[in-house]
């Protein structure tokens, strides 16, 4: 299956080299290009990518309103944010808007194709590290609108089976799912069924929202170890 990438970036020399990168990658097809947030809001509507490299300052209208109103109109688009600082407010601001993660503006090309292949495939993109700050700084922000709306984080926890909740302790961990696997005796096919359904019960986007909920509703403290009992 083609992946369909939206590249938006104000500057045209790295739009070109994202372009290049991607034009040579299996399967990666670029299906348009925005140079400000509100170009990107109305080719998402008319070129239907199932990724967009979202770059987050820019003229118009900024990449977190951008991601925001892309989300908002079609949950099926995944946004990579792009930026040119690692921890950068704004970056944490995109993935509140709803993007699945952010990458460096100077990523390694194979960084890169993998990133857009996890994100196309439900996944995010936020390394334990920067995960970890994530949650320290902006977790309140960060809330998917069922969290907010409900307010009763015991009652979607009730949901989960006693599996369930290890394995989204362990995402809140920052583990893979190959990691969970090895932890939990299981095989990556069983927790990656795991994730899909602690996902569908708890109304969650992707592991990151998962990950932010695990912090927000009690169950691991910030410095990312289990609460006790």
């Amino acid at each position: 299956m083609t992946i369909r990438v939206l590249l938006v970036d104000d500057q045209e020399l790295l739009r070109l080299g994202f372009r290049m990168i991607l034009a040579a990658s299996e399967g990666i097809e670029i299906v348009g290009e925005a140079g400000d947030g509100a170009r990107a809001v109305e080719l998402a509507a008319t070129c239907r990518p199932d990724v967009v490299l979202m770059d987050i300052r820019m003229p118009v209208m900024d990449g977190i309103e951008a991601t925001r109103r892309i989300v908002r109109a079609d949950p099926d688009v995944r946004v990579l944010a792009l930026t040119t600082f690692d921890l950068d407010e704004y970056a944490f601001g995109a993935l509140g808007a709803g993007a699945s993660g952010f990458l460096l503006k100077d990523v390694p090309p194979a960084e890169l194709t993998a990133a857009i292949r996890t994100v196309a495939a439900g996944d995010a993109v936020v390394s334990p590290r920067v995960t970890r700050r994530l949650l320290d700084e902006y977790a309140p922000a960060l809330a998917g609108p069922s969290q907010r709306e409900s307010g009763d984080a015991a009652a979607a926890l009730a949901l989960l089976t006693d599996r369930e909740h290890e394995v989204l302790v362990a995402l809140a961990e920052g583990l893979s799912n190959a990691e969970i696997a090895d932890r939990l005796f299981v095989s990556e096919a069983t927790v990656k069924s795991h994730v899909g359904r602690i996902l569908g019960k708890l109304g969650l986007r992707d592991r990151l929202q998962a990950v932010v909920f695990a912090f927000q509703s009690g169950i691991v403290r910030p410095e990312g170890e289990p609460r006790p009992g």
